[in-house]
């Protein structure tokens, strides 16, 4: 019983060395070379080298995007607002009217303040850098989320900054509308034009400007803030630091915007927002050309059912993994590869001189187991012509003078 157990395990042990994929090569069979050696060297540079971008690419994180119905039955949404008009105060109203017919006092008021169109040295300094991070991000960069939801909570919260140095020549040309309103989550238009607003019956309201002239028309405008939600440090919206000025005294801008609600749950922000985006239109009024409307600024937004998640995690260690792996080993195949091409190139171009050379297939003899011709006996030689053979030994030569006495 002994005895068949340990043949078994032999024969196991057996079966499981002929499986080994890594056969040992004995040291003394292998040669070494300056090149292979520079090559290995270059070789365990390169994976280090990718082994640490690897490292470094898998502790980083990614944000992921999720998308589903907006649950929030709250039904109202802050609006945040601050434009600049170059028309004086009393000659323009600002209101918010939707799809729900709501009297436009309800949304709330927003504060008016007089002040000069031209701005301080200071303040169009914040102008230039708002609207080049807006360039920046329009332009070249394309994902905001990156540059913002990973910055943590940044000091930069935004909004003009006082006037610095004297005032412009003259009384104030301009009103500045800013503020926040509680709107409904539908549909809607926020509008500044001329004249203020009164309610009509049984609904909407009606703007008063009768008593304007033309020349008091000027729509230009300059938008420093519009946003949704609550204010958040480090963001920069689409139309913050736009400024669009027109020679017409009557002329209609229209913007219109799909607004998506957006909850952002990352390391270093936690925030509820709101992302939109806009396009821009505008056109002169002239009833004599066939252009008709309302001069003023109309904002027309409508928010979107979907609600997006944005959580950043880390990527699964089991593709890690197979990444290293796969760095690893292709390295060293590629490597195991340019090491035998280069070594074919060199044999071609170093020894191609001696194809064709014939190798000598003749038995070298020792020159011990030569023997003198006259000391060969005739029967001796008649043995080796008979195929008998004879092994040049060292017995065979210590009996050749007895072999010659006794022929004697």
């Amino acid at each position: 019983m002994l005895n068949t157990t340990l043949v078994n395990r032999k024969n196991a042990l057996k079966v499981v060395k002929e499986l080994d994929a890594f056969p040992k090569v004995p040291e003394s069979y292998t040669e070494t070379s300056a090149a292979g050696g520079g090559l290995s060297i270059v070789t365990f540079i390169l994976i280090g080298f990718l082994v640490i971008s690897e490292i470094s690419y898998y502790t980083s994180t990614e944000l992921k995007f999720d998308y589903t119905v907006d649950k929030n039955h709250s039904g109202t949404v802050k609006l945040n607002i601050d434009i600049t008009v170059a028309m004086k105060c009393h000659h323009v109203g600002a209101d918010v009217l939707d799809q729900t017919g709501q009297d436009v006092y309800s949304f709330g008021m927003l504060n008016e303040e007089s002040v000069h169109w031209e701005l301080s040295d200071n303040q169009r300094d914040y102008q230039h850098f708002v609207q080049q991070v807006n360039d920046y991000l329009s332009g070249e960069y394309h994902a905001i989320q990156e540059v913002l939801w990973r910055s943590g909570n940044p000091a930069f919260k935004g909004g003009m900054p006082k006037r610095k140095g004297p005032d412009p020549p003259g009384p104030p040309d301009a009103c500045r509308i800013h503020g926040s309103l509680e709107v409904n989550k539908v549909a809607g238009n926020f509008h500044i034009t001329a004249g203020k607003s009164v309610p009509v019956i049984p609904r909407g309201h009606a703007h008063l400007a009768m008593m304007m002239d033309s020349k008091d028309y000027n729509f230009s405008h300059r938008i420093d803030h519009f946003s949704f939600g609550n204010p958040v440090n480090g963001i920069i919206f689409p139309l913050d630091g736009s400024e669009i000025t027109t020679s017409f005294n009557h002329h209609s801008f229209q913007y219109f915007m799909q607004v998506v609600p957006t909850e952002v749950r990352t390391y270093k922000a936690n925030m509820d927002t709101y992302q939109f985006s806009v396009t821009e239109s505008n056109r002169a009024i002239d009833h004599n050309a066939g252009s008709h409307g309302v001069p003023g600024i109309f904002i027309k937004y409508d928010l979107s059912s979907l609600l997006i998640r944005v959580n950043e995690v880390h990527r699964p260690f089991w593709m890690f993994l197979v990444q290293l792996c796969g760095i690893v080993g292709g390295i060293f195949s590629v490597s195991g590869i340019i090491n035998s091409f280069v070594g074919l190139v060199a044999d071609i171009l170093c020894c191609r001189f001696k194809w064709g050379q014939q190798k000598s297939h003749d038995t070298v003899v020792p020159d011990q187991a030569k023997l003198p011709v006259d000391l060969i006996h005739p029967t001796f030689e008649r043995s080796i012509s008979q195929n008998n053979i004879i092994s040049p030994t060292q017995d065979s030569y210590v009996n050749q003078p007895n072999l010659l006495q006794n022929t004697s």
